[in-house]
């Protein structure tokens, strides 16, 4: 049996892990907006608390259009994870072309305060080519 997710990053012992699903139901393909789901999984490795205070994206489409979203949190939530600890959330992406990719990171917190970078895995975003239409 396949994992569910596809692609994995580890920066400084945290995981990242994301699964992405093409969505045509929540899609307007005639309108041009292809929409996606994706489903990541946060893992502490690490033998301290950590807690996640922002996000960083960068998504791109087909034609080379990129957007950068920047923001507090994930979904709301600043979770913070003990050692061995995970945290999963579901969001999603619009795009005006059926193929792109997202990237980026999130900033976490050492206990102590300092901040540290955790790299998200670059993933593409493809709809089936009859949803191309």
């Amino acid at each position: 049996m396949s994992s569910l997710f596809q692609h994995t990053a580890i920066t400084a012992g945290v995981t990242v892990r994301v699964s992405v699903n093409f969505m045509p139901e929540q899609s307007r393909v005639g309108a041009g907006r292809w929409f996606w789901v994706y489903h990541i999984r946060l893992e502490n490795g690490r033998d301290e608390t950590v807690q996640l205070k922002s996000r960083h994206w960068r998504i791109t489409d087909s034609n080379g259009m990129g957007n950068i979203v920047d923001g507090e949190g994930v979904v709301g939530e600043t979770p913070v994870l003990a050692p061995g600890e995970t945290h999963d959330y579901v969001s999603g992406c619009e795009l005006t072309t059926n193929i792109g990719a997202m990237e980026g990171h999130y900033t976490f917190l050492h206990a102590d305060g300092t901040q540290f970078e955790v790299a998200i895995p670059y993933f593409p975003l493809a709809a089936p080519a009859e949803s191309a239409n």
